[in-house]
C-alpha cells in the first residue's frame, strides 16, 4: 500500500526544472545524505509467507512465460519438454534402484543375486545417460532463451521511455521507477523463466518421488514435509529482507550512480577541477556508499540469523525422520530393502523439495524485481500520449496557444498561467523575458512536447492532443541544452540513418557547421565522442553550430530556436541570426525565437514579453519601445551596456 507523501507547496521555476536523475542537485547538509529527504518511497511492504507465494506463483509464472513465448516459443517448448522428461526419468531411475536392492538382498548365492540385478543396473545406467542428454538439451534451450527474452524486455522498456510524455521526466516517482526497472527489473525476466521451467520439472519429479514414498509408507510424506518447511521459510524470509532493503536504497543508489557518472565524465571534468569539487563529491559519494553498505551488512546479519534458525529446525526434523525409519525397521513394519529404498528416496526427495523451495523463492524474488519493471510499464503507459483522433496535420497556417496553464509535477505554482500566443505562416515571433519567466516552457508547448493542464494549443485550429506525435514531424527545434550524441558528425545533424546531401549541405552552410566539418579528420564520418577510437571532441560553440544544423536540416513548417547562439562568438552569432531569416524565406517556415540578445529580436513580426509565466506585453519592436514597459527597460539596459564603455 503506497502512503501518499505530503509535500509543502513550492514555487516551480517557469523554465523547465532539471529532471530528477538528470544531474545531481546540491547535496546540502550531512543529514540530507544519511537520512535523505529526497527519498519519496514510504511503502508499507508486508512480509510474505510461503502460502502467499504459492498463490501468487501462477501470475508470476504466466508473466514470465508470456515474455519467453514472445521471444522464442520453440526454445520455450523444448526447454519445458526436456525438463519434464528429465524429471520423469529421475523417478524411473529410483524404481530401477529398488529392483537392484531387491535382487541383491534376496536369498541365494551372491553370484546369482548379482546376475539377477544386472538388468536393473543396466536400466539405471541407461536412464542416467538419457537423463544427462535430456538436461543438456534443456540447458541449451534455456541458454538461448535468456538473451532473447532480455532483448525483448529491454526493447519494451525503451519503447515506453521514448514514447512517454516529456513532462514525465520531471517527476520523481517516474525517475525512481525507471531506475529500478533498468537497474534490475529488466534482467530478472530470464531468471524467472529459467527458475519457472526448472520448478515445473521439479514438481513433476517430486510427484513421482512422492508416489514412491507413499507406496513404501504414508508416514514418510508427512516426515518429508516437516524436514523441508523450515528451510523454505528461512529462504523466503531472507529474500524478502533483501528486496525491502533494495527498494529502500533505490533513490540513494540512483543518486550515487549520477554522482559517479559526473566524476567519470569528460563533460563535467573541467568544471569539477576548476571548482575543486573532488573532495566534496567524494564525501557525498562516500556517504551514500556507506549508507548502502551499512544497510546491506545489517540485512546480511539478519539473513544469517534467519537461515541459522531454519537450518537448525531442518536438522532436527531430518533426525526425527531417520529415527522413525529405524523404528519402522525394528518393529518389522518395513523390510530392509524397503528401508534402503526409502533412505535413498528420502534423500532425493529432500533434495528435490529443497531445490523446489529454492526455485519457488527464486521465482518470487525475481518476481518482486520484475514487478518493478511491470510497475514502471504501467506508469509509462499512463503517461503515453493517446492515439491521434485527427488526420495528420497539413501545412501550417496558424499556430495558437489559448489560455494555457502549465504546472510541473514538482511545483505547485504554474510555470505558465493564462498564456495566449499565436504564430502565423511565415512569421518570426520572439519570446523575451528574464530567467524563469516561462519562455522555454512556452516553447515546449509550441513544439508539442508539453500539454497544458488548462487551455489548448492548436495547429490550424486542431488541438495538438488530437494530432498526436505527427504534429512534431512538422516542427524543427534548436535548443540550448542540446544532446551530444556519440555518433558521426553527419548523424548528429540528420538525426536519422538516411541523409539528403543537398539538405545537409544547406543546413551546414546556414549554421556554420561546414567550417567545423572541414577541420574534422574524417569529415562528416568523424565520430564525435573521444571515448571511442578515432573519436574527436568539439568545443561548445562548435557543438552549438551542429545543433543549429539539426534545426535547419529538417523540412518543417515551424522552427523553434531556444537560445541558439549562447555559445557562439559575435561573428558566428550575427551570421546565425541572418541565416534564420534566409532559411525562413527559402522554406516558408515560421520561426519562434527565444533569446536574451534583445538586438536580435528587432526584426520579429511580433514580440511576446513574459514575466513569471504570464504574457505582460506583446507587439512589434517599435510598438513596445513606444511605451514604458518591461521590453523597453530590458532593451535599454542592453543597449546602454554596449554604448557605454564604462559599464559591464
Amino acid at each position: 500500500m503506497r502512503r501518499s507523501r505530503q509535500r509543502p507547496a513550492q514555487t516551480a521555476p517557469a523554465d523547465p526544472p532539471r529532471a530528477p536523475g538528470a544531474a545531481p542537485s546540491d547535496t546540502g547538509s550531512e543529514e540530507d545524505l544519511t537520512a535523505p529527504k529526497w527519498n519519496f518511497f514510504n511503502d508499507e511492504l508486508v512480509r510474505t509467507g510461503l502460502w502467499t507465494k504459492l498463490t501468487r506463483m501462477p501470475a508470476l509464472t504466466a508473466a514470465a512465460a508470456g515474455w519467453a513465448w514472445r521471444a522464442n516459443r520453440r526454445d520455450l517448448l523444448i526447454a519445458l519438454g526436456a525438463s519434464t522428461v528429465a524429471a520423469v526419468l529421475a523417478a524411473v531411475s529410483l524404481v530401477s534402484v529398488t529392483r537392484v536392492l531387491d535382487a541383491l538382498l534376496a536369498p541365494g548365492p551372491l553370484a546369482d543375486r548379482v546376475g539377477a540385478a544386472l538388468p536393473a543396473v543396466a536400466v539405471v545406467a541407461g536412464v542416467a545417460a538419457l537423463s544427462g542428454a535430456v538436461r543438456l538439451v534443456s540447458e541449451l534451450a534455456l541458454a538461448r532463451l535468456g538473451p532473447q527474452t532480455e532483448r525483448l524486455v529491454e526493447l519494451e522498456l525503451f519503447g515506453l521511455t521514448t514514447r512517454a510524455r516529456l513532462v514525465a521526466f520531471d517527476d520523481e516517482e517516474w525517475a525512481d521507477a525507471m531506475y529500478r526497472a533498468r537497474d534490475r527489473g529488466v534482467y530478472e525476466v530470464p531468471r524467472m523463466v529459467t527458475a519457472t521451467l526448472e520448478g515445473l520439472a521439479g514438481v513433476v519429479s517430486l510427484v513421482s518421488l512422492g508416489g514412491v514414498l507413499a507406496v513404501l509408507h504414508p508416514l514418510l510424506l508427512l516426515l518429508l514435509l516437516v524436514s523441508v518447511v523450515p528451510t523454505g521459510w528461512a529462504a523466503t524470509r531472507a529474500a524478502r529482507m533483501e528486496y525491502e532493503a533494495q527498494r529502500r536504497l533505490s533513490t540513494g543508489r540512483r543518486r550515487r550512480w549520477i554522482l559517479g557518472d559526473r566524476m567519470a565524465s569528460r563533460d563535467s571534468a573541467a568544471e569539477l577541477r576548476s571548482y575543486t569539487m573532488r573532495d566534496s563529491l567524494m564525501a557525498d559519494y562516500g556517504a551514500l556508499a556507506d549508507r548502502e553498505r551499512e544497510t546491506m551488512l545489517a540485512v546480511a546479519w539478519s539473513q544469517t540469523r534467519t537461515r541459522a534458525v531454519g537450518g537448525t529446525a531442518a536438522g532436527a526434523a531430518t533426525a526425527l525422520t531417520y529415527a522413525c525409519l529405524g523404528t519402522l525397521l525394528v518393529a518389522g513394519m518395513m523390510p530392509l530393502a524397503a528401508v534402503g529404498t526409502a533412505v535413498l528416496a528420502l534423500q532425493r526427495t529432500q533434495g528435490q523439495m529443497q531445490s523446489l523451495l529454492y526455485l519457488l523463492n527464486r521465482v518470487y524474488e525475481s518476481g518482486l524485481y520484475f514487478a518493478d519493471f511491470t510497475e514502471y510499464c504501467a506508469l509509462a503507459r499512463v503517461r503515453t500520449p493517446a492515439a491521434p483522433t485527427a488526420p495528420p496535420p497539413a501545412r501550417l497556417e496558424r499556430l495558437e496557444v489559448r489560455d494555457a496553464v502549465f504546472t510541473y509535477p514538482s511545483g505547485g505554482t504554474p510555470a505558465l498561467h493564462g498564456v495566449n500566443v499565436h504564430v502565423e505562416k511565415g512569421e518570426t515571433v520572439a519570446l523575451v523575458g528574464e530567467n524563469g519567466s516561462g519562455k522555454s516552457t512556452l516553447a515546449r508547448l509550441l513544439g508539442g512536447l508539453y500539454e497544458p493542464q488548462e487551455g489548448a494549443v492548436t495547429w490550424n485550429g486542431t488541438d495538438f492532443t488530437a494530432l498526436g506525435p505527427a504534429v512534431r514531424e512538422r516542427i524543427s527545434v534548436i535548443i540550448q541544452d542540446h544532446t551530444r550524441w556519440p555518433m558521426t558528425a553527419r548523424r548528429n545533424v540528420t538525426m536519422a540513418q538516411g541523409c539528403d546531401p543537398d539538405r545537409l549541405e544547406h543546413a551546414a552552410r546556414l549554421s556554420g557547421t561546414d567550417e567545423v566539418v572541414a577541420e574534422l579528420p574524417r569529415g562528416w564520418d568523424t565520430l564525435l565522442d573521444t571515448t571511442f577510437a578515432s573519436g574527436v571532441n568539439l568545443s561548445g560553440g562548435q557543438w552549438q553550430r551542429v545543433a543549429g544544423a539539426r534545426g535547419f536540416y529538417r523540412t518543417a513548417d515551424l522552427l523553434i530556436a531556444d537560445e541558439p547562439t549562447s555559445a557562439l562568438d559575435a561573428r558566428a552569432e550575427a551570421r546565425f541570426f541572418t541565416t534564420i531569416g534566409e532559411h525562413a524565406a527559402r522554406t516558408g517556415a515560421a520561426v519562434v525565437l527565444i533569446t536574451h540578445r534583445m538586438a536580435s529580436v528587432r526584426m520579429a513580426d511580433r514580440i511576446y514579453v513574459l514575466d513569471r509565466g504570464r504574457v505582460i506585453e506583446h507587439g512589434t519592436h517599435a510598438e513596445l519601445m513606444a511605451v514604458a514597459g518591461r521590453y523597453r527597460e530590458l532593451y535599454t539596459l542592453q543597449a546602454d551596456a554596449y554604448s557605454d564603455p564604462g559599464r559591464g
